[in-house]
């Protein structure tokens, strides 16, 4: 059997897996990989499936770690339909096109093709894919963690498929990301009439003396190889809907990228201290997201960089700037964990598009990783 990555890819977007629907994505990608000779099988929770799929038993190992669901496609007009894979100018046109059903296609075709050219190859392979990354998450790919952790071998090495590129396949890998801390924060005023200022407690007012003094912080100069970390405010909101009547409240959403120089318990605590030193009435919640993390070793790294510089040419910076991926659920399971995907530049826009020629090199790209994983025997 052929492991196409192109028709792999459009087969899956046809597929419209908004979040957190698989929309049959799971189907494709499991009638692929069973015919190839992995063992399959979810590890679901109410709407959302995550499949888990492994070949081997032994060391080396590496996973894969994916998502099939997508963004909406929105109100704007496309260009081409969104689930309906087009290609125009050399480029193939859907949504996920870049996040990431094109990992998910060439990581499956690579694997595929590996297992098959190497049917005695020592070491294992292994996949966890969800439908549930774009959304909240909880019952995704932490969720599959919570169960297999409990009776499978951790993983020697993960690849999360993310797109990580900047401008041309094989420029970046993402060997961490830095933390995200959300904050809703209230401020208590005193409602009232306008006219009589003597009577009220305007909370709007209160609030521009803290987002001064919060958004010119420097909370760090970086944190070797992470970039300082960043506050912005996201939302406001306050008002009564009358123009003469001042609020009771002003609810302010922020988000905080953190590297590791800081912990989510003492940004909580500074912006809490900022608070109590302005004399605010107060309250907030706070919901961390994401726990920075840093790729520890150089055994991933070392081969996928090898794999990128003979495919493309290429080689490839480490970077740790982006968002947040799955990887934060991995990585206690996986240390030596990095990201790497295809150029990013239209993800979760319209018109999201990949270049065709990347589809290909990027499962050229993971299948030679796989070859210097399991053929090089010379493992750190």
């Amino acid at each position: 059997m052929s492991y196409d990555a192109i028709s792999l890819t459009k087969s899956l977007i046809q597929c419209p897996s908004v979040t957190p629907s698989d929309a049959g994505c799971l189907d494709i990608l499991t009638k692929a990989l069973t015919d190839a000779g992995f063992q399959c099988r979810e590890i679901n929770r109410g709407e959302t499936k995550n499949l888990w799929a492994k070949i081997g038993a032994s060391q080396p190992s590496i996973l894969f770690c994916g998502h099939v669901d997508v963004v909406p496609a929105g109100s704007a007009p496309w260009k081409f339909p969104p689930f309906e894979p087009t290609e125009s100018e050399g480029y193939l046109y859907g949504r996920g096109a870049q996040d990431m059903k094109t990992s998910d296609a060439a990581f499956t075709a690579a694997a595929c093709r590996f297992v098959l050219e190497y049917p005695n190859f020592n070491g294992s392979i292994s996949f966890l894919i969800t439908s549930d990354e774009e959304g909240d998450g909880r019952d995704g790919t932490k969720f599959a963690l919570e169960v297999l952790i409990k009776t499978e071998e951790a993983p020697m090495c993960c690849i999360v498929g993310e797109p990580s590129c900047s401008v041309k396949l094989g420029d970046t890998i993402k060997n961490g990301r830095r933390g995200s801390l959300n904050g809703k924060l209230i401020l208590k005023g005193i409602q009232g009439h306008v006219a009589y200022p003597e009577k009220v407690k305007n909370p709007i007012h209160m609030a521009g003396p803290l987002i001064s003094r919060l958004s010119s912080e420097v909370w760090d100069e970086g944190f070797e190889p992470f970039p300082p970390t960043s506050f912005q405010i996201s939302n406001i909101h306050a008002g009564t809907g009358a123009v003469n009547v001042v609020p009771p409240v002003c609810e302010i959403t922020f988000n905080i990228r953190y590297n590791p120089a800081h912990t989510a318990k003492s940004l909580e605590e500074k912006i809490e201290s900022i608070c109590r030193g302005l004399g605010l009435d107060y309250s907030v919640a706070w919901q961390e997201s994401a726990e920075p993390f840093f790729a520890q070793g150089t055994f991933l790294t070392s081969r996928l960089s090898k794999a990128i510089t003979a495919v493309t040419g290429i080689e490839p910076v480490l970077s740790t700037s982006g968002g947040t991926s799955d990887g934060r659920f991995v990585k206690n399971w996986c240390p030596d964990i990095v990201e790497f995907g295809p150029t990013n530049d239209r993800i979760h826009k319209i018109d999201e598009r990949v270049e065709l020629s990347q589809i290909s090199d990027l499962a050229e790209i993971y299948y030679q990783t796989l070859r210097n994983i399991f053929l090089d025997q010379t493992h750190e």
